[in-house]
């Protein structure tokens, strides 16, 4: 397949800029896009989105947003990260910030969603990364263009390919967005068998009475090593996997280890009142607490889990203003739990059980999405689709 560099393509390759003084929620009238509002699903995350003046967006040469053209970011951790300015994209008129290039396509000589599924795949990827500099706070500059050799069909095989990625990844968005609805709805089941903990707490104990916490801590000195056959180490809620094994000296103290269905608690930082729940033995970190109620206590893991997952904004709005969040295990075992009785909460754990064997097929049919994707991709700018 004939290749060409993306330059060759582009009708325009643009960056934006901000106001000096910068740009804020309420500093203006038009959206102004940075690095973080770009997803990793080539879409957008509109939270937290700046605004300029009118007068500013009508002066400024380059980096307004139009239909169907392509962003990526130019430098940061997130350098290279792509999004397609879709016919769902809300804004009328829009522009990208500093951090940001702006690609239009001449659609007399490529296909635009061509284009941007090609920057999006592991060789467009790499291709960008070519042209990476820096150290500290590294990008990429205009060069890039230059640099990434597009693989160029004629324009009906660029629109036929397209079309196929477009679909596969319009699938692939349906699963994530069926999880994330799955995720909110133990949630709900909670709320409608036992209203609002908030509401209540009149009617409540503390959690110490129904549940054992145990607080993790740093390893002492330099017990754990990568190349290690202990426990992995665990100081994050999301942070499944393996991580550092510990020595057995360190392993083999129980107070420090989680088992398998214990509630993971994030009790430091910016993620603290997180949740996730154990899959397996883990060592706890200093930013962990593990949650596991007690033999004979009238409540179940589920139903302690979702009256903690609404304590997330609690601890957030608590640590507004503040440096850093530490939740201690005095506030911890604090809480008010609302009240109930055990054929409650077993209800509670059938209902949940059933959402997370739903969630379990969707992660199932995500993943072999994803390896279907992967591959239509690989075959795509290969000539070979």
């Amino acid at each position: 397949m004939n290749a060409v560099p993306l330059e060759a393509v582009l009708a325009s390759l643009e960056s934006g800029a901000r106001p000096a003084g910068g740009a804020s929620v309420d500093s203006g009238e038009i959206p102004s896009l940075g690095g973080e509002h770009l997803n990793a699903e080539g879409g957008f995350n509109f939270t937290s989105l700046k605004r300029i003046p009118r007068p500013f967006f009508e002066s400024i040469r380059g980096g307004r947003i139009a239909s169907r053209d392509i962003l990526v970011v130019k430098d940061g951790a997130t350098t290279g990260k792509t999004s397609f300015v879709g016919e769902d994209f809300p804004f009328h008129e829009a522009a990208v910030n500093e951090h940001v290039f702006c690609l239009r396509v001449d659609q007399s000589k490529a296909c635009p969603e061509y284009v941007y599924h090609f920057l999006r795949s592991p060789h467009g990827q790499r291709s960008i990364a070519l042209d990476f500099r820096g150290a500290t706070v590294g990008g990429i500059s205009r060069d890039f263009a230059r640099k990434v050799r597009l693989p160029l069909p004629p324009l009906p095989e660029q629109r036929r390919i397209a079309a196929i990625l477009d679909k596969a990844d319009a699938l692939r968005a349906k699963r994530r967005a069926a999880l994330a609805k799955l995720d909110t709805l133990t949630q709900s089941i909670f709320l409608d068998m036992f209203g609002d903990p908030f509401e209540h707490r009149g009617d409540s104990v503390p959690l110490g009475e129904m549940a054992d916490v145990l607080m993790g801590q740093s390893p002492p000195g330099a017990s754990y090593n990568v190349a290690g056959d202990g426990t992995p180490l665990l100081n994050g809620p999301t942070e499944f996997g393996p991580r550092y094994p510990l020595e057995k000296q360190w392993t083999t103290e129980p107070t420090r280890l989680c088992a398998k269905g214990d509630i993971l608690f994030c009790v430091r930082g910016a993620t603290a009142g997180r949740l996730n729940r154990a899959d397996k033995v883990y060592c706890l970190g200093r930013g962990l607490a593990a949650i596991r109620p007690r033999s004979g206590a009238p409540v179940s893991a589920e139903f302690l889990f979702a009256v903690l997952d609404r304590y997330y904004d609690y601890f957030q709005v608590k640590g507004v203003g503040s440096t850093f969040i530490n939740i201690s295990r005095q506030e911890l075992e604090s809480l008010p739990i609302p009240r109930s009785h055990r054929a409650q909460a077993d209800a509670l754990t059938r209902r949940v059980g059933a959402v997370e064997n739903a969630k379990a097929a969707h992660v199932q049919s995500l993943c072999a999405l994803e390896s279907l994707f992967a591959s239509l991709q690989h075959r795509a700018f290969r000539g070979e689709l």
